[in-house]
């Protein structure tokens, strides 16, 4: 009988512990303050604190692969991963092709050059600025601004790379990752006025998810909601970008 009741118990338990949730994030780290990889080769960053506190309080555990940016949205929808958490803008093109949550970030975009190279926003016209490829600023320029030659990048370290060799006038990226940069290079000044146009821009940032996949996005929201209230949100966002 003993035995039974122990095969019982240790069926009860493997059932439990494989009952934990993996939710299998995506992101592309080379954009910090958001996700960028350390010296000791770790993803680090805002949206990782953020994704990892939800998995908290989801009861969730998660894991973190890191993906080109142009990948990210196609390798969601043929289910490689079950999240993209990667400084995402909330549009409407892409909500024609994923789930998003609740934004859990206020966005906007910003033009940085050499500093005195460029006066002003006009003086963008017939330059060319880096972008990330995938990006909705690279969409933004495209739509609005053919004035402009948009130069795509992997990613934006190439693009700021360029800037700093003369390969191009301006890099257009979110103003947070930005701002990052002005702090670590005294020779790059922001162009212009901040974009917020909200079809690019102005909705904010959510974390992405297959279009089906409706009780994911439920147990995200209120997990969003618990964090902005307990004061955990607040914490994280002076962390990385008050300090």
């Amino acid at each position: 009988m003993k035995k039974y009741l122990i095969a019982a118990v240790l069926a009860g338990i493997s059932v439990s512990a494989s009952a934990v949730e993996t939710i299998r994030f995506a992101t592309e780290a080379s954009c910090p303050p958001f996700e960028f990889i350390d010296a000791s080769n770790k993803m680090q960053g805002f949206d990782i604190d953020v994704a990892k506190v939800l998995c908290q309080e989801m009861q969730a555990e998660c894991t973190f692969t890191n993906q080109a940016f142009d990948s990210l949205i196609p390798g969601l929808k043929f289910r490689r991963f079950d999240a993209v958490m990667a400084g995402v803008d909330i549009t409407p093109e892409r909500e024609k092709q994923v789930l998003f949550t609740k934004l859990y970030f206020s966005n906007s975009a910003l033009f940085i050059a050499l500093k005195g190279s460029l006066a002003d926003g006009a003086a963008l016209k017939g330059k060319k600025v880096g972008v990330q490829n995938g990006t909705t600023h690279q969409k933004y320029l495209a739509d609005k601004h053919p004035e402009i030659t948009t130069v795509p990048y992997d990613s934006y370290q190439n693009a700021i790379l360029d800037l700093k060799n003369g390969r191009v006038d301006a890099v257009f990226g979110d103003t947070a990752v930005i701002n990052e940069w002005l702090k670590q290079n005294a020779g790059l000044a922001a162009v212009g006025d901040k974009v917020t146009d909200k079809d690019y821009f102005g909705t904010g940032l959510g974390i992405a998810l297959g279009q089906k996949n409706t009780e994911l996005q439920g147990k995200f929201n209120a997990a969003l909601d618990k964090i902005k209230q307990d004061g955990t949100y607040a914490a994280l966002y002076k962390k990385w970008f008050q300090q």
